[in-house]
């Protein structure tokens, strides 16, 4: 009987042993599997922000450094254009607004522009009759003129102009193609309204100046105010000349 019950206190031990050992194994690979889901997703987790570091690390360097350079980019553009633009523009400046072409070859391939002269029309001292037609060259470049202004007498309120007075003129003209202007100088002639002192038309009182009648238009024409008590009779104009006194003595040929 003892050793039945022996017999079967020792299996009863045994399968406790048994339930016991199935009890810690169960718990072991539980500890295990969650220990090893803790260290992967430890190890995961680094992972997953390494990531997003590197595609935060990717939008830095690519897209916003990416965008500054192709700004940068833009802007040294920008201002190489515009600083070429400008070097040209100072380039083309400096040679026209420092020394310039002042030669007289330049001067006869470019006339003169409207905008880049300045007229005056004042009575000579010393004369009762002449007026000094002055035309300066305000541009940077020496420009051609016409060899003399194109020049009528009229009065100021006429719708009809077609009866103006045109004076007379020096003949025999030729030899350099245009009369060169250097900057900051003038051309010079003058008019006699009346050489011969006679009774002349009272009806005048305005004078029409045309720089260059060869070159320019109708339109750039400009008007000069003459005064009251204007007598004009046989009006004689001169070349273009460097002085008064030269324009005096081409003014006085005219008409011969």
């Amino acid at each position: 009987m003892r050793s039945i019950r022996t017999r079967k206190h020792t299996a009863a031990l045994g399968v406790v042993t048994a339930v016991l050992a199935l009890a810690l194994t169960a718990c072991n690979e539980g500890d295990g599997t969650d220990a090893a889901d803790a260290a992967g997703n430890t190890s995961s987790a680094p992972s997953a922000e390494a990531t997003q570091a590197g595609g935060d690390a990717k939008g830095t360097d690519g897209s916003k450094s990416g965008g500054s350079a192709q700004n940068a980019g833009a802007k040294t553009g920008s201002s190489t254009g515009g600083g070429s633009k400008d070097s040209g523009s100072s380039a083309s400046g400096g040679s026209g607004g420092g020394s310039g072409n002042t030669s007289d070859s330049y001067a006869y391939k470019h006339p003169c522009k409207a905008s880049d002269l300045s007229i005056r029309v004042y009575p000579r001292e010393g004369s009762k009759t002449q007026h000094v037609i002055e035309v300066n060259n305000t541009g940077a470049n020496s420009c051609g003129l016409s060899y003399f202004p194109q020049v009528s007498l009229g009065a100021s309120k006429a719708s009809d102009h077609s009866g103006d007075i045109i004076p007379a003129v020096p003949g025999g003209l030729g030899g350099a193609p245009a009369y060169p202007v250097k900057p900051k100088t003038a051309a010079i002639a003058v008019i006699d309204l009346n050489p011969k002192g006679g009774n002349g038309v009272t009806w005048i009182n305005e004078m029409n100046v045309l720089a260059d009648g060869d070159h320019m238009p109708n339109a750039d024409t400009q008007n000069f105010e003459l005064g009251p008590d204007v007598k004009v009779l046989d009006p004689k104009l001169g070349l273009y000349e460097a002085s008064v006194a030269d324009a005096v003595s081409s003014m006085q040929s005219a008409g011969k």
